[in-house]
């Protein structure tokens, strides 16, 4: 009943819209933002946030290769078909039709098989909360600092363990990058990091070189729950709110009080106290940071953008937004993207107004949509949750065709991360992060044969040498070993 209802006043909207294709993008629109409120000035005459802790990635072996006689979706809105995709130098080099086999390169037939960009987590907790786990694991995650409401001193990095199972996993789903958070129990959960789904032994050997940062911001049922519970502030959506322009107020005035110093030019005078939490929150202030918000509800996302003009940034997106399809046009006004599930619903209180068609409607409507993990499962099987969503929109009358629904996965987040100027679509000149499937990706038959990360091959079906095992699941039987 309360689906069948929200479905059909969104439907009402759905109606009155042109289907067209999203807004220009959320990088640039990110841009357009922080432009208005002067963020960006201000970052310029700023020294580099400080990066106690840069990435020591370094691709892969690659061997250049021709694909092949391939369905391609390019990330960019088209299909084309009999087409061929040539990396060369971790690069794209060539994608059409009518290509000819370059002289010294690896060729792949791939007729009857299709080829996408690598898909784009945006929203994940591999490693932070990795597997295997016990009920004492998850009550000694390390996901959550959840000691105090803002604990935006922390960084989701320094929990990552390279050895959780789910890396290769999600490698067998298409998965090549990823966005790894903090949990939602707190207002401000910490610094989240953009990786490369490479195998490594260090989780900066996966940090993807010059991805901004994040903050996780979490508003709802999580944070008023987890300290109201314990009689703490905030134990209420009104404490939310509260403790959230409380800690902007502070954040501000620490960024002047380091911008008075700075401005004097005299290395005689002793700099101000460095305070960990608010440095990450001035980073914010100063274009440095984005903003990931866990955020269920509509109004609280309206409020949200509301507390981001009060004290002049902007949230690149909001993460579950299982009311997206209700206030499209104030988030394409705030320039905000969503990611979103096709299917939980009314598992707690602020999830019983989410609908499966909520990624197709928002869409329609011409807001930035992407679909995400969160439970690392679902990372796993990224273009079926797609599916989902393109099936429910369907079943309302609005279609989604598979060159539009790949973008959900791959070229809208890297806008998000602001990375789309590398990954996210099959265009000359960015890194070779492909993924060729058996058939239609969206079919729940197809499964994943090769995944390029950079041109080199970090997943193939068909190899065992290019599977990875992990402590974990040695001495485990594999299905062709079983009677």
């Amino acid at each position: 009943m309360i689906q069948e209802r929200a479905k059909g006043s969104s439907l009402a909207v759905v109606m009155a819209v042109h289907f067209k294709q999203c807004v220009a993008g959320c990088a640039l629109a990110a841009g357009v933002m922080l432009a208005a409120t002067g963020v960006i000035a201000q970052a310029a005459g700023q020294s580099a946030l400080p990066d106690p802790f840069p990435s020591t990635y370094h691709p892969m072996p690659s061997v250049d290769t021709f694909i092949e006689h391939a369905t391609i979706l390019d990330g960019v809105g088209h299909r084309l078909e009999n087409a061929s995709l040539l990396l060369r130098d971790r690069k794209v080099a060539a994608i059409g039709t009518g290509l000819t086999v370059p002289p010294g390169v690896t060729v792949i037939d791939a007729k009857g098989r299709w080829v996408t960009p690598g898909l784009v987590d945006v929203h994940s907790h591999i490693g932070d909360f990795p597997t295997p786990y016990t009920l004492e694991d998850i009550k000694h995650s390390d996901v959550n600092e959840d000691t105090s409401p803002n604990s935006a001193q922390v960084w989701a990095l320094h929990s990552i363990r390279v050895q959780d199972p789910q890396w290769e996993r999600e490698r067998a789903g298409g998965v090549t990058t990823l966005q790894i958070l903090t949990g939602s129990s707190n207002l401000f959960g910490g610094r989240g990091v953009v990786v490369k789904n490479t195998p490594a032994v260090t989780a900066q050997a996966m940090e993807y070189p010059g991805a901004m940062p994040s903050l996780k911001m979490a508003c709802g049922e999580n944070p008023k729950g987890t300290y109201g519970d314990r009689d703490q502030f905030p134990a209420s959506e009104m404490g939310n709110v509260a403790g959230d322009r409380q800690a902007w107020a502070d954040a501000t005035e620490y960024m002047h009080t380091w911008d008075a110093y700075e401005a004097k030019h005299d290395p005689s005078l002793p700099p101000p106290h460095r305070d960990l939490k608010l440095e990450t929150l001035a980073g914010v202030l100063r274009g440095q940071i984005l903003v990931v918000m866990h955020c269920y509800r509509s109004d609280e996302m309206a409020v949200q953008m509301d507390v981001a003009k009060e004290f002049h940034y902007h949230i690149t997106a909001f993460h579950h937004a299982v009311e997206a399809y209700k206030v499209v046009p104030l988030l394409k006004e705030n320039h905000v993207c969503v990611a979103v599930w096709p299917n939980w619903w009314g598992y707690k209180r602020e999830a019983y107004d989410g609908i499966p068609a909520n990624a197709a409607y928002a869409d329609a409507e011409g807001g930035c949509v992407m679909l995400h993990s969160d439970a690392v499962v679902d990372g796993e099987r990224l273009a079926l949750d797609a599916a989902i969503a393109m099936g429910a929109g369907r079943r309302a009358g609005v279609i989604i065709p598979p060159e539009r629904a790949i973008e959900w996965l791959t070229l809208n987040p890297a806008k998000s991360l602001h990375l789309d100027n590398q990954i996210g679509s099959l265009e000359v000149g960015k890194h070779a992060d492909v993924v060729l499937w058996s058939g239609d990706p969206f079919s729940v038959y197809t499964k994943v044969d090769l995944v390029f990360l950079d041109g080199a091959v970090i997943y193939d079906r068909y190899n065992k040498a290019r599977q990875a095992v992990t402590d974990f699941e040695l001495g485990q039987p594999v299905l062709e070993d079983l009677p």
